[in-house]
């Protein structure tokens, strides 16, 4: 952030505002970790703020301090909406352009109120009266540790803001592993403990507690995995009737792409999955090293994301899907080497 957009910041933040939080569709960890994290500390600011998120979320971020302070729009819809049309100061989180929000996209392109993007995804939107926009990241949790930091609030991080950031940057650099990870992200880790974090606590919670379910269902994952040996490339697939059989919930495919990376030779990683009920191919993808599956799901499956991992979608089946993705291979056959 530079100084104008922290006078800005600073400015709006001087009078009580209706301030409303949103993070993008399906959140993840980085996402809740991030809006939460901001709503306590706007919270000690003296602000009132609201979390609308556009649906569920896993029920292993549910644990999270405030959890209850999160509206679901699809549960309480006409709440969500007051809260929209009322807001005079809109923070968007994890996210840079309204279409990443579902049904909040037209609520959001048609509010008068102030917003600020807080997001390191590529190619931000310009709606935001203030944009903190960086893609060399780890996190939108560093980020608002940043933002924190430059409106000199650091001194107001409780347990609870630490413990939410903490969750959002581990579960968005996959337990500090990826290259966004940072010497800076580390120092920020190790204050956010300082400041009340309980790391092991927080990483039980968000591993550690499958149901048996789940984990047949990543059985029935890596047994569907098939390997392009050629293009240094994995997959799996899983149909809706495979959700199904094994009583999926939201967030029970998480992490399951990142298997076929963990394959030696393999730098292209991609989940498939059947949501009958959106009438789409859900698609995740994940890289190592150069290679952007950022400009792959932007150039074929109407997506984006970061340059090692991204997502998109589909709206043919998945036979039809990973036929056309196979097609595509050739293509970057010297990329993926």
């Amino acid at each position: 952030m530079n100084s104008t957009d922290i006078a800005t910041v600073k400015s709006l933040l001087a009078k009580p505002q209706k301030i409303v939080i949103i993070p993008h569709k399906n959140p993840d960890g980085d996402a809740i970790g991030s809006c939460l994290a901001l709503a306590h500390f706007l919270k000690a600011t003296g602000q009132n703020p609201m979390v609308i998120a556009p649906n569920d979320y896993p029920k292993f971020l549910k644990w999270l301090p405030s959890d209850n302070l999160i509206y679901n729009f699809e549960h309480q819809n006409s709440q969500s909406k007051k809260l929209i049309e009322e807001a005079t100061l809109i923070f968007t989180l994890d996210f840079n352009h309204f279409s990443r929000t579902g049904q909040l996209e037209p609520l959001l392109a048609a509010s008068k109120a102030d917003f600020i993007m807080i997001d390191h995804h590529q190619q931000p939107d310009t709606y935001a009266r203030v944009t903190y926009s960086d893609v060399n990241m780890s996190s939108t949790c560093e980020m608002v540790y940043n933002f924190i930091e430059a409106l000199d609030g650091t001194d107001k991080i409780s347990k609870d803001i630490a413990t939410c950031l903490y969750t959002g940057i581990m579960t968005d650099t996959g337990s500090f592993k990826y290259y966004s990870t940072t010497s800076k992200t580390h120092r920020v880790v190790a204050n956010l403990i300082d400041k009340g974090a309980e790391n092991m606590t927080i990483h039980q919670q968000v591993f550690d507690t499958n149901s048996p379910a789940r984990l047949h269902l990543l059985g029935v994952a890596l047994n569907n995995l098939k390997i392009l040996e050629e293009y240094n490339t994995a997959y799996i697939t899983l149909s809706q009737e495979e959700l199904d059989k094994h009583n999926y919930s939201k967030g029970d495919t998480e992490g399951f792409v990142n298997y076929g990376l963990t394959l030696e030779g393999i730098n292209f990683a991609v989940i498939f999955i059947e949501n009958k009920e959106e009438g789409i191919i859900k698609i995740s993808f994940r890289s190592i090293g150069e290679f952007s599956v950022n400009e792959f799901a932007r150039n074929h499956f109407n997506g984006g994301g970061h340059t090692n991992a991204s997502g998109g979608r589909s709206e043919v089946s998945i036979a039809e899907t990973t036929k056309y993705f196979e097609s595509l291979l050739e293509n970057y056959k010297l990329q993926l080497q």
